[in-house]
């Protein structure tokens, strides 16, 4: 088993079980708004994020470390939670996933579907509620938009809903032309 397909179990699990505390406890909302923040926290603190993939750093460490990090980011009961049960059993590692994986069955609840969109710039509010207008008239469902900026494209978007893909960037056009102008040549 690889250690991907093994993260995704390990993730689902927790994701699922997350998930049927908060629905049982009536905290849906309140568990997505606290692991968006510790989303956030992952993504500007690249301390965070090596602490809760080290190997190094013993359990005990990392689950004190992370009672620190909830408590102070007001994160409480049934997130910090999971998270302290994750730390114990040497599974922190798996925490973006189950994010992912808690999201997910929170937009399936809603009957929500999850727009990725990379886009080479940041999208302000008003483009985010344009894009997000069309795609939901395109598939016929509401949307949530998860919106990463991806420099490398060099400029346009890369939108993806369930298995349709619609790429825009420049970069694909530079790369399609450039395969154009080998087959000429």
């Amino acid at each position: 088993m690889s250690d991907s397909t093994d993260a995704a179990g390990v993730a689902g699990r927790y994701a699922t079980a997350l998930f049927e505390i908060a629905d049982e406890s009536g905290s849906l909302d309140a568990v997505e708004t606290a692991l968006g923040q510790m989303k956030d926290a992952l993504a500007v603190s690249d301390d965070l994020a090596n602490l809760i993939k080290s190997p190094i750093v013993s359990r005990e460490d990392q689950a004190a470390a992370m009672s620190k990090v909830c408590d102070a980011m007001g994160v409480g009961a049934p997130v910090s939670s999971a998270i302290g049960l994750m730390a114990a059993n040497r599974r922190l590692f798996a925490l973006p996933q189950v994010i992912a994986g808690y999201n997910k069955l929170l937009a399936d609840k809603r009957g929500v579907q999850e727009a990725e969109v990379r886009s080479a710039k940041p999208l302000t509010k008003a483009q985010q509620t344009a894009l997000e207008k069309t795609i939901k008239d395109a598939v016929g469902a509401d949307i949530a938009l998860n919106v990463t900026v991806d420099e490398s494209l060099i400029g346009g978007l890369v939108v993806r809903v369930g298995s349709k893909m619609i790429d825009t960037s420049i970069r694909s056009k530079l790369a399609s032309l450039q395969t154009a102008m080998k087959e000429a040549g």
